[in-house]
């Protein structure tokens, strides 16, 4: 965790922000819930506990803040509100994500079964493809 700290460090001095305790706790709070896909609300919540003198906007411009420095990415499930996970940078493709449409739990699959699927789109179309995101809806075990 110190090694993203000090990451997200040299980062906001280089735009001339600082690591202020309220950036740091909302950071602290999506890296203790690695893989939970929390929304702001939900991140605000946790935050409030740590630091109960912050705001609902600040959490908003800091996870702004934070996915515009590319530490963190904003998910969109469909569900009518944003979701944040870690930027891991393990790969050069974000993980895919299933989603339950009944009970709404999001898995990650790490496999990426699109380099076949990219391979003949750049051939086909003459398109260059730097990323790409794709989200499965259905029903988890516990739903079917």
């Amino acid at each position: 965790m110190t090694e993203i700290m000090e990451s997200l460090k040299d980062q906001l001095k280089e735009k001339g922000y600082k690591l202020t305790p309220q950036r740091r706790a909302t950071l602290d709070t999506i890296i203790e819930n690695q893989g939970k896909h929390l929304s702001t609300e939900e991140i605000y919540d946790m935050v409030k506990e740590k630091c109960p003198e912050i705001g609902l906007a600040t959490v908003y411009r800091t996870l702004q803040l934070l996915d515009e420095l590319d530490v963190i990415s904003k998910i969109n499930f469909d569900d009518g509100c944003s979701r944040y996970e870690l930027n891991t940078h393990q790969d050069d493709h974000q993980h895919h994500h299933l989603i339950c449409l009944k009970c709404g739990n999001v898995i990650e699959v790490e496999v990426d079964l699109m380099d076949a699927l990219e391979d003949e789109i750049e051939k086909n179309y003459d398109f260059e493809i730097s990323d790409h995101k794709v989200k499965f809806f259905g029903y988890c075990s516990k739903c079917k």
